[in-house]
């Protein structure tokens, strides 16, 4: 599967930005949704993961409250609204796919990154 993540930015702290990540193919509903993030220097972290019919999320403790993520699986799209963004909320974004695990530590595919810059 291919993903295409979009809908990154520049956004004031409080404000609130919705990124979306198309995938192609026709077996988009057979795989876990994921989203992580990554800071330069750091390591990429585990953000949000839904599973394949939407049934269950889960968050990272640091989203909790704040973000959503949500799929349409007719559109072959995973989308992460972000709500209440704070500085430490700036990162690049990356979804990803996998085919077993719906708590995806090392997805099997990953889509490129989508910029999110939240200001003080």
């Amino acid at each position: 599967v291919q993903l295409q993540a979009s809908g990154g930015g520049l956004v004031q702290a409080g404000g609130s930005l919705r990124l979306s990540c198309a995938a192609s193919g026709r077996t988009f509903s057979s795989y876990h949704m994921g989203w992580f993030r990554q800071v330069p220097g750091k390591e990429r972290e585990f953000v949000a993961a839904i599973s394949r019919g939407g049934g269950s999320t889960s968050y990272a403790d640091s989203v909790k409250g704040r973000f959503t993520i949500s799929r349409d699986n007719a559109k072959n799209t995973v989308y992460l609204q972000l709500n209440s963004l704070k500085p430490e909320d700036t990162a690049v974004y990356y979804c990803a796919a996998d085919n077993d695990h719906f708590l995806m530590t090392t997805p099997e595919y990953w889509g490129q990154g989508t910029q999110v810059t939240v200001s003080s």
